[in-house]
């Protein structure tokens, strides 16, 4: 199993969790992304830490095409 496979599963189990405790599921993924980007910063420099969450954020559209994609 790749790290990204194990990562989902464990973010089902949690969010499974969360529900089973009365949390918004919506509520329980902003929470999570939060420690995550605060356990990050320990280990990231903040700079390529926020580059990522910006490449991210930017690339949140399935439907739309990238200059760097070919046709």
């Amino acid at each position: 199993m790749g790290v990204h496979k194990w990562a989902r599963e464990e973010l089902e189990q949690s969010l499974q969790h969360a529900r089973e405790q009365g949390f918004d599921s919506a509520l329980s993924l902003r929470a999570l992304l939060s420690a995550v980007v605060e356990r990050s910063r320990l280990q990231r420099d903040t700079a390529d830490l926020a580059a990522e969450l910006q490449f991210l954020a930017d690339n949140l559209d399935d439907e739309r095409d990238y200059g760097f994609m070919r046709p």
